[in-house]
């Protein structure tokens, strides 16, 4: 047994709609500017500016229906 500092978080997952299964997540991989409304939201053109792709952490994943912390 393991002696931590502070104990490890428990490991994010996400529900398998259908069963009672859980899924381990380790990375998100998200599309920006996937469609057009969303490029002219962000200040782009669609026509001219290609989606683009980027990262989040496990630690970003949030359950379905929960309340999202947002700084005042």
């Amino acid at each position: 047994m393991s002696n931590f500092v502070f104990p490890p978080l428990a490991t994010p997952s996400a529900a398998v709609r259908g069963t009672d299964a859980r899924y381990a997540v380790s990375r998100i991989f998200c599309v920006g500017r996937n469609y057009a409304d969303h490029a002219r939201e962000m200040g782009a053109d669609p026509t001219r500016e290609p989606p683009f792709y980027f990262m989040k952490p496990a630690s970003a994943l949030t359950p379905s229906g929960a309340t999202v912390p947002y700084p005042t």
